[in-house]
């Protein structure tokens, strides 16, 4: 009987910690700078654009995303019930009370920070502020729980059971990953688990822990543009995201830089 290898899982050494830190604060720079300018009027290009003239100040620097398998944009620009991958359009106007899901990643000298948040255009409904607040909570809860020991379950199990005891369900079709010299590594972080399973956080683990929340069911459609994800039943999502480094104690914050705290 065959048995499935284990996933490679990559403890960074001080030297890679190093470059991530500095891609990953680019990363939260840049985002906190978009979620400014995110209002009603504006044009989901618009915003792909600024990506690109911030991201100007950095030299060497690169949008992650862009040309990512086929990706055709800079920046994820996701409104309301689309829950990401949305694809940057001129004729897509935010509108008065839209929520907008900004996912951003950079590459710097051969490494890579990721980070989301989700802004409100003008004034938002009652639900969607409830819905924002609960992803950041779910977010938080998920860092609290990060350390060396603790499995993948636990992440996933912090953000499934605070959202499901507050009314919300999580996304399960897409998840959160390990960071670094790729986009996208092992371990995959569900937005839901249990106590105890999954792979175990090591220190020196970078990982991208990013709750996407739901007022609905949770059940995803891709739209006719092959990227953009959208809820089936309409509801709204939010989507909040830190790259982490697990260190002897707790988790790090690598894409903090203000940008949940504007």
């Amino acid at each position: 009987m065959s048995r499935t290898a284990a996933p490679v899982i990559n403890v960074k050494s001080k030297r890679e910690i190093a470059k991530i830190r500095q891609a990953c604060r680019i990363a939260a720079a840049t985002l906190a700078e978009l979620v400014k300018i995110v209002k009603p009027g504006v044009s989901t290009a618009m915003i792909d654009e600024a990506a690109q003239d911030f991201l100007s100040r950095y030299p060497g620097a690169r949008a992650a995303f862009y040309g990512y398998r086929g990706f055709p944009g800079h920046v994820c620009v996701s409104i309301n019930a689309e829950v990401v991958h949305g694809v940057p359009r001129k004729n897509r106007i935010v509108r008065e009370g839209d929520l907008v899901s900004l996912d951003w990643g950079v590459s710097y000298d051969g490494f890579f920070g990721d980070c989301a948040a989700t802004a409100a255009a003008g004034r938002i409904s009652e639900s969607a502020e409830r819905l924002v607040a609960l992803t950041r909570q779910c977010l938080d809860r998920a860092i609290n729980v990060v350390k060396p020991g603790a499995a993948v379950g636990d992440i996933g199990h912090a953000i499934q059971s605070h959202a499901q005891s507050n009314g919300a369900n999580v996304i399960r079709d897409y998840v959160g990953h390990g960071i670094g010299r790729s986009l996208h590594e092992e371990p995959a972080i569900p937005n839901w688990g249990e106590p105890g399973k999954g792979a175990r956080l090591i220190a020196g683990m970078t990982i991208a822990v990013e709750p996407m929340v739901t007022l609905g069911s949770g059940a995803v459609q891709t739209d006719g543009d092959g990227w953009t994800a959208k809820t089936k039943d309409n509801a709204l999502t939010a989507h909040f995201e830190h790259t982490l480094l697990v260190t002897d104690e707790a988790a790090e914050i690598l894409t903090l830089n203000g940008h949940l705290n504007d």
